[in-house]
């Protein structure tokens, strides 16, 4: 017995010992299993925007992650001015993006469809019906895996209107005004007299107050309380010359495609969850602010007088679809779409 005890003991220190060695020889391998994937994502929208439109959703994913992996979020122009957003990205710079097409100077045949491409929506379903339904997935997809960037997902955002220090009641009252808006809904406007503005967002505020802009072609109600431009602007024009703002989340590419497949899905819910979260955010804080907010008075354009800037969008599109065959196939389809919702009647369309 005392023999047999002896070995044991002696048996379990070598046990011990060789599961010590095993476990050193193999922390190198699991240590770079664990290793959390880290990415940097910036945002079009500034802090207050930023925290209804993205964070929640960042947020969400990060905890769901579960250290696996970690989004580091930054707002508009935090590390790279918006205009540059899409270099960025491509060159690795930053690992992705939130952003309309537009603003981020994407080098492809879809950036003026980015934004607030005037009158291709009336309602924010619109947008992700045309993406998800009428093919406009398939066609981002192409464009930019040719430039090395993944196209996540689109979503919609508020419809485009303005906000203005002085009253908009007629067309002929926009003639002259400058105006912060998008590049391409700011092509547009130029018809009317508009004088489209560039600046970085976080200096609309004071560019207002000091007199180098008299409005803002940018947003709905909901953002104009809630980034501030309703406290440096007096009246809010009912008249949109689009339904939904549209806007997307990108990748690198190469970052994108280094992701395990169950963290690309969980990527993609997140997105989603962002774009529901606008869905109704948006949709009732549009309606609310109308109603009960106390800090912009509502003017209108007569709905005759309006026709003409519907129609005068029609023009507009067949010059972009001009332009080449991917533009000219996007506005078939944006042509398709609302002829079939013209068509399906109430609730689709009113009028």
């Amino acid at each position: 017995m005392s023999n047999r005890r002896e070995f044991l003991k002696k048996a379990g220190a070598v046990t011990a010992g060789a599961a010590a060695v095993a476990t050193t020889l193999a922390a190198p391998a699991v240590k770079a299993q664990n290793k959390t994937i880290k990415w940097r994502m910036q945002t079009y929208a500034g802090g207050p925007l930023a925290d209804h439109v993205v964070k929640p959703a960042i947020d969400a994913f990060n905890k769901a992650a579960n250290g696996e992996m970690v989004i580091e979020l930054f707002v508009g122009d935090q590390l790279v001015p918006t205009g540059e957003l899409f270099q960025a990205m491509q060159n690795g710079t930053i690992d992705a993006v939130q952003s309309d097409d537009d603003s981020m100077n994407s080098p492809t045949a879809v950036r003026q469809f980015g934004g607030y491409f005037p009158f291709a929506s009336r309602y924010s379903l619109d947008v992700p019906v045309l993406f998800n339904q009428y093919g406009l997935n398939e066609i981002w997809d192409a464009e930019y895996s040719k430039v090395g960037v993944k196209h996540i997902s689109a979503g919609s955002w508020d419809p485009c209107h303005f906000n203005t220090k002085d009253p908009i009641n007629s067309l002929a009252d926009l003639k002259g005004k400058r105006v912060f808006t998008f590049p391409t809904a700011g092509k547009f406007l130029e018809r009317f007299g508009v004088v489209p503005v560039t600046l970085p967002w976080e200096d609309i505020e004071v560019a207002v107050q000091t007199g180098e802009l008299d409005g803002i072609a940018w947003s709905g109600i909901t953002e104009d309380y809630t980034v501030g431009w309703a406290d440096v602007t007096n009246y809010f024009l009912t008249n949109n010359i689009s339904g939904a703002w549209i806007g997307s989340f990108f990748a690198n590419q190469d970052r994108y495609n280094a992701l395990p497949e169950h963290l690309k899905t969980l990527l993609n819910l997140a997105m989603d969850s962002s774009h529901y979260y606008r869905q109704h955010w948006y949709w009732g804080g549009e309606a609310k602010l109308r109603v009960h907010g106390t800090k912009l008075k509502l003017t209108s354009i007569p709905d005759n007088e309006w026709a003409q800037v519907e129609s005068e969008a029609r023009k507009f599109w067949e010059e972009i679809a001009a332009t080449g065959p991917v533009a000219r196939k996007v506005v078939d389809i944006f042509k398709q779409y609302n002829a079939d919702m013209d068509k399906a009647g109430r609730p689709y369309r009113y009028s």
